[in-house]
């Protein structure tokens, strides 16, 4: 049965000569794959609506081993990404991070939230690059199922100290003192206290106010290395738009 939902196109696929397969990430379904008959057409109404990042009305019919979306109706079209090639690409990375990690025929709507909130904040300048990504990368990891374990140190449960150590393997925390003593860790990022509270207010804080802080750029630098590192050992691969991304800063 048919169903209406809205969506981010997260990847778009040419398919013969007026056709797409399009990747989308649902608020009811979270991320499905759908075929769209005509969208290359300029003159078609679903060309706009079934680009690359542009966040749409859709209506869903279920098929064998896909969709096929019929009636699609943009909403909002993020056209100040285009004014930075970096934030293009992180707006695409956020995409790909998208697909690895959000559900799959299951309801999705704060994974969702989450990026549009973020291309928004992009799109519109009213955040700086560097603190938008590690927000969006920490909370779609927790939404996800992988939240990293930062409340206390593993070991000995202190909160807080001047240096606290984030272990990007397995996402716990570990005081100084206790990594000095223990044998079994062998990959650290030390973090001082505006560093830890920033990443757990990417994890911990509601949706509403997770992009509600600010950072100077060197702490900053360390939360955007920390969720990298976190994301890489976790999903355990790695994303071609985020080498693309590094390689242009």
């Amino acid at each position: 049965m048919k169903f209406i939902t809205n969506g981010l196109i997260i990847r778009e696929q040419n398919i013969r000569e007026k056709d797409k397969l399009v990747t989308v990430l649902t608020e009811s379904h979270g991320v499905i794959k759908g075929f769209v008959h005509g969208a290359k057409d300029i003159k078609s109404s679903k060309s706009a609506a079934t680009t690359l990042l542009a966040y749409s009305r859709l209506t869903v019919h279920p098929r064998k081993d896909n969709y096929l979306i019929g009636d699609a109706k943009a909403v909002k079209i993020f056209s100040g990404l285009r004014n930075s090639i970096e934030n293009m690409y992180l707006a695409q990375y956020f995409c790909e991070l998208a697909g690895a990690v959000c559900p799959k025929e299951q309801e999705a709507k704060e994974h969702l939230r989450v990026i549009l909130n973020g291309l928004y904040l992009l799109s519109e300048n009213k955040k700086p690059f560097n603190l938008v990504k590690p927000c969006v990368e920490f909370r779609l990891m927790c939404l996800s199922g992988y939240m990293p374990d930062i409340m206390m140190c593993k070991q000995c449960g202190e909160y807080e100290k001047d240096i606290m150590c984030f272990l990007p393997k397995t996402g716990q925390l570990i005081c100084k003192d206790c990594f000095d003593k223990a044998e079994n860790f062998d990959y650290k990022i030390n973090l001082n206290r505006s560093q830890l509270t920033a990443m757990r207010h990417c994890c911990y804080v509601d949706t509403e106010k997770l992009f509600s802080f600010s950072l100077p750029e060197n702490d900053l630098k360390v939360l955007n290395f920390c969720g990298e590192e976190y994301i890489k050992f976790i999903l355990e691969r790695d994303f071609k738009t985020l080498r693309f991304l590094k390689g242009l800063l």
